[in-house]
């Protein structure tokens, strides 16, 4: 498992992640009905009864059945019900049909949760447990939490009563300044993980690569550089747009940011604190890679690599994640230092979501983690308002499709120097 990480956590702390990270989940599943969590939107998406049961299935797969011969699953079924893309652990449900599996109910995943729990903890008091596994687990779960809230916001927002599953709070409306560039001189510069804390296999190895001179904006693209890009007609403007992105555009009818409409004049947006209207000097958020790259040619800019974002960072500061409970981008006063790496929004990279050099997969089903989507995806750095703080690093790679927007993602420009 070393190819996963390099350090393994002692028991202790271990525990400690352990029964922090559960405890996160079911925190935030309060308020919800079972109808809230048994509903599927798309197929992107999956109910959030789902991910309960993913991830308990995760520990169960890899940490109590290789490691604990009394462990007994309450339904052998789960197995096929709950695994997720993991060939060598199995047939799997049909990923578009998560919706249709009624059954169990939401009490019964909760004490599936629970046994899961109690066995864990268990191994790992005992000393008995792969702690390397568990920590992956752990942060495993920490993405289905993310995924928990994209996927919820997702749901409710195909309801017309637009349901708030969070109570609405009044926007810190502020005025954010203007753009401004920081320059980078570039190099042979190190980048990737290198260090012995906690990484993904595709954060690795650290090697070095070269960067060509720089700029990049100082904060993320608004909602109000959002909006006169809409207002010149960037949607409808063919030669700012690839051909596959302007076929999707066309295709979906996109006129503006998911989840945004008009009324009386007025944009609004929908957001897991229910109907607002649209904050003009918060980071634009909800938009394809399609989009974002569309928008930066609009601008005369270019999206970064993901190497540049990762020289231009520096390490990871205090930001917008799930712990301040917004559960939206915020605006941030005006500066000429780096503002807004972390939190708010995943940043979308002009770099397409590759191996590095001298990449290698771990040996079995949980080598299966990254390593086979490494085509047709983009990636994207520094988390969002729905990210754990825990989660994050200067070398953390997230990646999606390019015409995803169902994430809470964003962009920030960058150009030549």
């Amino acid at each position: 498992m070393t190819a996963l990480f390099a350090k393994v956590l002692d028991d202790a702390p271990l525990l400690d992640l352990f029964r922090q990270t559960r405890q996160r989940s079911l925190s935030m599943i309060e308020g919800l009905e079972p109808e809230d969590m048994a509903v599927q939107s798309m197929e992107d998406a999956s109910p959030t009864k789902w991910h309960l049961a993913h991830t308990s299935w995760f520990f169960e797969e890899f940490v109590l059945r290789p490691c604990d011969p009394a462990y007994s699953c309450p339904d052998e079924r789960f197995a096929f019900l709950f695994n997720s893309y993991y060939v060598q652990a199995g047939p799997r449900y049909t990923r578009a049909q998560r919706g249709l599996v009624t059954r169990p109910t939401i009490c019964d995943v909760l004490a599936y949760r629970a046994q899961v729990d109690e066995a864990v903890e268990r191994l790992v008091e005992r000393g008995a447990a792969p702690a390397d596994i568990v920590e992956l687990g752990c942060h495993h779960e920490m993405q289905h939490q993310e995924l928990m809230l994209t996927d919820l916001l997702h749901v409710l927002s195909h309801n017309p009563l637009r349901p708030a599953y969070r109570k609405p709070e009044p926007l810190e409306v502020r005025d954010t300044g203007d753009l401004s560039w920081l320059v980078f001189e570039g190099g042979i510069l190190p980048v990737g993980h290198g260090e012995e804390t906690f990484a993904y296999d595709c954060e690795t190895p650290r090697h070095d690569q070269l960067i060509r001179p720089f700029e990049i904006a100082n904060r993320c693209v608004t909602n109000r550089e959002w909006i006169a890009f809409i207002e010149d007609g960037g949607y409808a403007h063919a030669p700012l747009w690839l051909m596959d992105g302007f076929a999707t555009v066309q295709r979906e009818d996109w006129r503006a940011p998911a989840y945004w409409w008009q009324e009386d004049g007025q944009w609004m947006q929908f957001s897991l604190r229910g109907a607002q209207p649209v904050d003009p000097d918060a980071p634009v958020s909800h938009v394809s890679y399609y989009e974002a790259d569309a928008y930066a040619r609009w601008a005369g800019a270019r999206l970064p690599s993901e190497f540049e974002w990762e020289v231009a960072s520096g390490p990871v500061a205090e930001g917008n994640f799930h712990e301040t409970g917004r559960l939206r981008p915020s605006a941030v006063q005006p500066g000429d230092t780096m503002l807004q790496m972390w939190g708010d929004v995943w940043e979308w990279t002009a770099s397409a979501f590759l191996p590095y050099p001298g990449f290698q997969t771990a040996e079995g089903a949980v080598g299966e983690y990254n390593g086979k989507f490494m085509v047709n995806q983009f990636v994207l750095r520094g988390g969002s308002c729905f990210t754990p703080a825990a989660q994050m690093r200067r070398t953390y790679r997230n990646f999606f499709y390019p015409h995803h927007r169902w994430q809470m993602t964003g962009l920030r420009l960058a150009r030549d120097a």
